[in-house]
């Protein structure tokens, strides 16, 4: 039996969920690093902000729309880990981003979504209100996708991938494939025509992750410190072994110490003759000082 459009689409909608919900927990390792160290310093809340609001937009759109289920579902599972991962930011993070983020929520979430519902519900009947926020929806799709390329910024600025979520954009790009599929098949443009500008971006980022990496690992190669090496033995005699007593070795340094030892006890066997008139007198040095003997190499 062959699959109609609307079966196809409804497979492409059910891996779209598969891979969106992979998309969501994809950050988590970015926030279980900042769990270690204390503080989102570094990091960027915008991603997830504005993920939250097209979340939010795109349920509203679903409810507007026939046969978009799996747009319900996969959306309301993003508002609830994207408000979960801004409230974990605003936790860690420093007083200023923390400022700027408690902004953007009041501008997009409760400012820019109130909005929304007013002034569509109020101006715009029928079928031309889900296509006015279709369009909304699309727009903010698109901010979805370009927002990492704020990530992307700091890495080519910095030549470091640390602040780069490499899964986040692998799985932004298959999201991306899936949707486009599942709006091209339901002939919805507002969902279909965002998802291919996600798939160049996402594979840009991925492309920006390899090459800096790669850079990263050079650098910390070439800046790695170099191994201490032995010491060298510069006195060794093999012929000087008495009742299986062996010479000890001796490096360079031993060597060093043991003239200066040397030099320390002849200073001690010095007597300085005092003169009554405070003329210049010869050191005496005792005879019975013994005199150091050159040791032949």
């Amino acid at each position: 039996m062959a699959f109609s459009a609307e079966h196809w689409a409804f497979a492409f909608g059910v891996l779209g969920n598969i891979v969106s919900f992979i998309v969501f927990l994809s950050p988590l390792p970015t926030f279980y690093t900042i769990y270690k160290k204390k503080t989102a310093e570094g990091y960027q809340s915008i991603p997830y902000v504005v993920a939250l609001f097209s979340s939010m937009l795109w349920i509203y759109y679903a409810f507007l729309k026939s046969n978009t289920t799996l747009l319900i579902t996969i959306n309301s599972f993003g508002v609830f880990v994207e408000t979960i991962y801004v409230a974990f930011y605003i936790f860690y993070a420093p007083k200023i981003s923390r400022v700027q983020t408690i902004k953007m929520i009041l501008l997009f979430v409760v400012g820019g979504f109130g909005a929304i519902i007013l002034v569509t519900q109020f101006l715009f009947k029928g079928a031309i209100r889900g296509q006015v926020v279709g369009w909304i929806c699309l727009i903010f799709s698109l901010c979805v996708f370009v927002a990492p390329l704020g990530i992307v910024r700091k890495v080519i600025k910095t030549k470091s991938v640390e602040y780069m979520p490499l899964l986040l954009s692998v799985f932004l790009t298959l999201s991306a494939v899936m949707w486009f599929f599942y709006g091209l098949l339901l002939k919805d443009i507002n969902i279909a025509a965002p998802n291919v500008l996600g798939f160049i971006f996402g594979i840009l980022q991925m492309i920006l992750y390899v090459i800096y990496s790669k850079k990263e690992s050079a650098i910390l190669k070439e800046q790695k410190l170099p191994e201490i090496q032995k010491p060298e033995v510069i006195v060794k005699d093999d012929n000087m072994n008495t009742n299986n007593k062996k010479f000890p070795e001796l490096t360079q340094e031993q060597i060093i110490d043991i003239v200066r030892l040397g030099l320390m006890v002849c200073k001690d066997k010095v007597h300085v003759a005092t003169c009554p008139h405070g003329t210049t007198c010869e050191a005496k040095v005792d005879e019975t000082t013994p005199k150091l003997q050159t040791v032949e190499v």
